[in-house]
Formats: structure tokens, C-alpha cells, sequence
């Protein structure tokens, strides 16, 4: 048994939604997350800019004692978690679109993914939808501008609608049946986006997956906690206003 947390980061509040799935498939794990708002959105830095930021964040982690680290960005997994795995022995778990189940499951050959330039430019998203979806049909937009909105606390409104329509409008018309959400950020809008394309789209995102595949590790290395009463910290290095929210308030900010 080992009661050391689990440590996540992300370039902001979409982590939380990774963390809330693990939470749910690992109830007693103690979890620190680590919000680098600061310097959001990872999407359009350099792949150099990424993997330094990501080392940073892992460092950290690990100085609070963290057993496995959750890269619950994907843009910093595309571009780092091979670099983070070469330069740390800790285990790690990345996340990366959800091009497998989206490409066995189409009817129409045509999937969407929603997601960031860092992440759709990257190698690995290139060697994903090679090895998975050589014969289905990507359409993939870069929906610039949305992540900056979700850290500002925005969710829903005239805003959000107007680039989720611009984003979304040329997938619905080549008649996409799954659209995959390549950002953590993007399930905190799945209501919104949900209202704005047609019902026979099924919309995928990794958070379940990615929960999986930690309590996969954590059982494969020995690592399950035996705790009764897990504890939770959150960590930021920018405003804490939009982290205070999705968290309802509920739990101590640490800024940093």
C-alpha cells in the first residue's frame, strides 16, 4: 500500500475534469492538482515551451511526494509525456484525443476533433489517427480562443456559442457521427455544444479512460492507498478565481 497522492496538472481548470473521473473509479486516493494558469493556454507555445513547463509542474508534484503524475492536458502529453517519461522514473499517466473509440464506432467514416493546435500539429495526434483511423475521414478544427474563455469562467452565453458554431458548423455539414473533445477543457462544455449539433452525434472525451488506465498503474506498481479519508489540494500560480468556482468553493486555493 502506498498513501502518497496522486498528482495531476494541467494548463488550467480542465484537469478538473480529468480529476473528477478519477475521483469516481478511485475514491480513497488522495490527489494534489496543480493549475498552471499562469501560463494558459499550452495550445499555441512551442513544443521546447511545453516540455519545459511540463518538467516544471512534474518537478513540483514530485516535491510534494506525488507516487504517479496525470499529464491531464493534451497538449502537453502530445508534446511531452515521452520526454517526462525519459527524464522521470515516477509513472505517468498522458492523455491524448479519443481517436480509437471514435474511429471503431463511426457509422459514416467522417469524425471530428475538437482540440488545440499544439495538440492536432503534434507527433503523437499524427501517429494516433495513423495507427487508428487510416481509412476514416478526419475533420479536425482548432477551436482558438475557447480555452482562454473556459478560464475566464465562461461556460455558456454568446461568446462560447459563437465559437463553438464556427468550430463546429464545417464537421456537422460533412456529416460527422462522433465528435472527439481533445482538450480537457471542452467537457466542461459538453451542455453548451450538446444544444448546438445534431442528436445522432455522440460526443467522446478521455476522462473515463484516463481513469482506467491510473488505476491500471497504480495496481500494476503496487500503489493503491489504504486510506479511509483521502485528502485533496489544489495548487495555482495564477487567479484562483475560476478554479474557486468549478470547485464551488469548496476547497483551499494554494497560490503560488
Amino acid at each position: 500500500m502506498n498513501n502518497s497522492p496522486i498528482g495531476i496538472f494541467d494548463s488550467g481548470i480542465g484537469g478538473i475534469t480529468i480529476l473528477n473521473s478519477i475521483k469516481n473509479i478511485l475514491p480513497n486516493e488522495s490527489l494534489i492538482y496543480y493549475s498552471d494558469n499562469i501560463n494558459s493556454p499550452y495550445g499555441n507555445k512551442t513544443k521546447k515551451e511545453i516540455q519545459s513547463l511540463s518538467i516544471k509542474k512534474t518537478e513540483f508534484l514530485i516535491e510534494k511526494g506525488c507516487k504517479i503524475i496525470v499529464v491531464a492536458c493534451n497538449t502537453a502529453t502530445t508534446n511531452s509525456i515521452s520526454k517526462l517519461r525519459s527524464n522521470f522514473k515516477i509513472p505517468f499517466v498522458g492523455i491524448e484525443p479519443a481517436i480509437k473509440p471514435a474511429a471503431l464506432g463511426t457509422k459514416t467514416g467522417r469524425i471530428g476533433i475538437l482540440a488545440t493546435k499544439g495538440t492536432l500539429s503534434s507527433e503523437l495526434f499524427c501517429s494516433t489517427a495513423k495507427d487508428y483511423a487510416s481509412n476514416i475521414k478526419i475533420i479536425e478544427k482548432n477551436a482558438e480562443g475557447l480555452v482562454e474563455l473556459i478560464e475566464e469562467g465562461v461556460f455558456n452565453g454568446e461568446q462560447i456559442e459563437k465559437v463553438l458554431k464556427q468550430s463546429l458548423s464545417h464537421m456537422i455539414k460533412k456529416k460527422i457521427d462522433h465528435l472527439v473533445l481533445g482538450c480537457t477543457h471542452y467537457p466542461l462544455l459538453k451542455k453548451t455544444i450538446q444544444l448546438l449539433i445534431p442528436n445522432d452525434i455522440k460526443i467522446i472525451d478521455s476522462g473515463r479512460a484516463v481513469a482506467a488506465q491510473t488505476k491500471r498503474l497504480l495496481v500494476k506498481n503496487k500503489l493503491e492507498t489504504n486510506l479511509s479519508e483521502p485528502k485533496y489540494s489544489f495548487y495555482c500560480n495564477g487567479s484562483a478565481k475560476s478554479l474557486n468556482n468549478i470547485l464551488n468553493n469548496k476547497f483551499i486555493i494554494n497560490t503560488i
